[in-house]
C-alpha cells in the first residue's frame, strides 16, 4: 500500500497565487488546502493536521512571521515562508520565529516543490517501539537520535524539521567541528552567504533549547575558524 499524499496548507491572501499553487501542487502529488489569511489558517489548523505549511509573510491582519511564532508554541509542523525579494530582514525574522525555510517571490513553482520535498525529507521517520534508543545527553536534555525526539526530564522539547536535521548532523560527528558550508550542504540547501547566515539563525534557536546559558554555549560550541561542534556529556 502506497504512503498517503502529504497534506500541505497554503496560506496566502492573493487568491490567484493560492489557486495556482493549489493546482500545481495537486498535480505534483500533494493534498492541498488553502487559507486566505492568518485567521482562516488558525480555524483550519484547529481541526486538521498538515505535513507542511507554505505561508506568505505579507498578509492583512496577522502576518506570516507572527503566525509562525505563535504556531511554534504548540506544533512542530514544518513551515516554509514566502517573502518579498530583497527583504532579507523578513527572512531572518522568519527563521528566528521558527520557520524551516523561505523562498523569495517571484519564484519558479519547481523550486518551491524542491524546497518542500527537502523539508519533508528532514522530518524524522517513525520508528518501531521495540527499537533500542540511541541517546545523546546534553546536561538535563536527552535527544533520541533514531526517533528525532528531545526531552528535558519528562517534558518534550519541540524541534522544527530543520533543528531536528541539524541535531542529527551534529550527532553523527560529536566532538568534530563542522563548517557552516558543510552544514548548508548537509541540509540540502543552495550554497551561499545567505544560507550560511540562515544556518547561524537556526543554531541560535537550537541553543535556546539545549543550553543553560545560550550566550555561553556548553554543548553546541563555536570553534573559531572551523564552525560549530556538538560536545555531548
Amino acid at each position: 500500500m502506497s504512503d498517503p499524499a502529504p497534506h500541505v496548507l497554503i496560506v496566502d491572501d492573493d487568491e490567484r497565487i493560492r489557486g495556482l499553487l493549489q493546482k500545481f501542487l495537486s498535480r505534483s502529488g500533494f493534498l492541498v488546502t488553502g487559507a486566505r489569511d492568518g485567521a482562516h489558517a488558525r480555524r483550519i489548523l484547529s481541526g486538521l493536521e498538515f505535513d507542511l505549511i507554505v505561508m506568505d509573510v505579507m498578509m492583512p491582519g496577522e502576518d506570516g512571521i507572527s503566525l509562525t511564532r505563535s504556531l511554534r508554541e504548540t506544533m512542530m509542523t514544518p513551515i516554509l515562508l514566502l517573502t518579498a525579494r530583497g527583504e532579507t530582514e523578513d527572512r531572518i525574522a522568519g527563521l528566528e520565529a521558527g520557520a524551516d525555510d523561505y523562498l523569495a517571490k517571484p519564484f519558479e513553482p519547481k523550486e518551491l516543490l524542491l524546497r518542500m520535498n527537502a523539508i519533508l525529507r528532514r522530518m524524522p521517520e517513525p520508528k518501531e517501539n521495540d527499537s533500542a534508543p540511541k541517546l545523546l545527553n546534553l546536561g538535563p536534555i536527552r535527544y533520541d537520535i533514531d526517533r528525532g525526539e528531545m526531552w528535558q526530564g519528562d517534558i518534550p522539547v519541540r524541534l522544527t524539521a530543520t533543528e531536528n536535521q541539524l541535531m542529527r548532523i551534529f550527532a553523527a560527528k560529536p566532538g568534530e567541528p563542522l563548517s557552516r558550508t558543510k552544514l548548508v550542504e548537509d541540509l540540502g540547501r543552495d550554497k551561499g552567504q545567505a544560507q550560511e547566515r540562515a544556518v547561524d539563525v537556526q543554531i541560535t534557536r537550537l541553543r535556546r533549547k539545549i543550553e543553560p546559558d545560550p550566550k555561553q554555549p556548553r554543548y553546541l560550541q563555536t570553534v573559531r575558524g572551523a564552525g560549530y561542534m556538538l560536545a555531548p556529556d
